[in-house]
């Protein structure tokens, strides 16, 4: 017959790396999270300012580092695994991310459609009465 009260002794899968079961994660991990996030900048400085790199592909360059970046800061910083432990904090981000893209993406929307209707300047009016 099996104890039923003892504890697993295997670590569970999902966790962020060198995250504890409360949820913070050690120091180490906070300075290796540093370490990377730091490199990803100076690797984006790098990208931006250098003629080794096809001049159209630093656009795609610097928007895969970025992606890398947030990567780095959802694991480390934010203790976002995929474990069952972090399912709300995972939807919490993702829904806060929407709603950020979608004020964004509204407010440049309205900007574009307020632009297109702005009255011409005092110069264009000007030039139209020549």
């Amino acid at each position: 017959m099996t104890d039923l009260t003892e504890q697993p002794t295997h670590e569970p899968q999902g966790r962020p790396p060198g995250v504890e079961r409360g949820g913070h994660g050690s120091v180490l991990t906070y300075l290796t999270g540093l370490g990377f996030a730091i490199v990803l900048t100076l690797a984006s400085f790098w990208a931006a300012g250098t003629h080794l790199v096809w001049q159209p592909a630093v656009p795609v360059l610097l928007a895969a580092l970025a992606v890398g970046q947030m990567g780095v800061h959802v694991v480390f910083f934010f203790n976002i695994g995929s474990g069952p432990d972090s399912t709300n904090n995972f939807l919490a981000l993702a829904f806060g991310v929407f709603v950020v893209g979608l004020v964004v993406f509204g407010s440049l929307l309205i900007m574009a459609n307020l632009d297109a209707n702005m009255m011409p300047s005092m110069d264009q009016l000007m030039k139209m009465q020549r």
